[in-house]
Formats: structure tokens, sequence, C-alpha cells
């Protein structure tokens, strides 16, 4: 087991992102972004119907931080704190130095190179600070966008599996994309 701890909480920077630790005071963006069905789209998972629902999730966050099974960071434009995206690790397999990575991002910022950039922090905050040797994103296979972004960023395709995930009624593919910690 790793001994590596995610607090203090690391903000991390880019040209033009602050990635910061989300707290209470972001729950009307949290409950913008995952009760909007074209962000949630490709993400199996209930929509969130409330406020509440969307304080419970900050909670859920903030407890994987806590206990060092998952970290999130609110994405937002280094001149404006709002929260337009999240982006983390999570599933993190410390005994097999691998995570997986996950993000979302309001419509109107798609198509701007946002998570391309928030996506090269993650890379360096998993390889350098959590020492990870592999880094994997599970997208839905008609997420075209996520896989060109991925790509951008240097993950390959590893593996498209069919029918793995049952969800509202109906089996799911997910197709595993993977970028291996080669600076060593």
């Amino acid at each position: 087991m790793s001994t590596f701890s995610f607090l203090p909480f690391q903000n991390l920077k880019s040209d033009r992102l602050l990635l910061r630790q989300i707290t209470s005071d972001d729950v009307n963006e949290i409950f913008e972004l995952r009760s909007n069905s074209e962000t949630m789209k490709y993400i199996p998972r209930p929509l969130v119907t409330s406020i509440e629902e969307a304080m419970s999730h900050i909670k859920m966050i903030q407890d994987k931080i806590e206990s060092n099974e998952g970290i999130n960071w609110a994405i937002t434009l280094k001149d404006n704190s709002k929260m337009i995206g999240i982006i983390g690790h999570y599933r993190i397999r410390w005994e097999h130095f691998r995570s997986e990575i996950g993000y979302m991002l309001l419509p109107e910022y798609h198509g701007k190179g946002v998570v391309t950039e928030a996506i090269e922090l993650m890379i360096k905050y998993g390889f350098n600070e959590m020492k990870m040797h592999s880094l994997e994103a599970i997208i839905d296979p008609e997420n075209t966008a996520s896989a060109r972004v991925l790509e951008k960023n240097n993950f390959v395709k590893e593996a498209h599996i069919l029918q793995n995930e049952f969800y509202d009624g109906k089996f799911l593919d997910t197709v595993i994309y993977s970028i291996l910690n080669n600076a060593k």
C-alpha cells in the first residue's frame, strides 16, 4: 500500500487553468454538470436532481480525498474561480501503480482545449507525485471527442470491451485508453 497522501491538497496550474479543491461553494456548478443530460451523455450514472444530491456528491469527493481513495479538482480558468468542470484520479490501485482518470466539462467550454490542458496536469501529477506506472481512461466508444483528447495526450487505445456494463436497462461497451510512465 502507498504511503502517499492527497493531503494537504495541492492545486495544479497550467498556462490557462487552475485546478483547485472542490468545496461546498461549488454546489451549483456540480448540480449544473451532473444534472445536464448532455454533460452526462456518456457517463452511466443517474442525473443529479437536487442541490442536496449535488452536496452529497461533494461530500463523497471530500471523503475519498481524506481516505486516499481518489482525488478530484475543480477545473477553473486562472482569471475566474468559477468551476467549469471536474477532473481527477479514480479507482486507484496503489498496489499496481495504476489509476483511472476521469473528467467532465460544461458544454460551453467544449472544443477549447481545456480538457487537453487539464489532462496534461493529471499525467504529471499521476506520474510525478503519485508515482503511478500507468494511467487509464475508460470511455464510451461513441464518445469520439474524449477519444481525440486522450490520443492528443498520448494515450493509446488498450481495449474495447463488449457489453461489460449494465445501465438503464441495457448493456454498454467500454473502451480503455492508457498511458505508461516511460520516463523512468
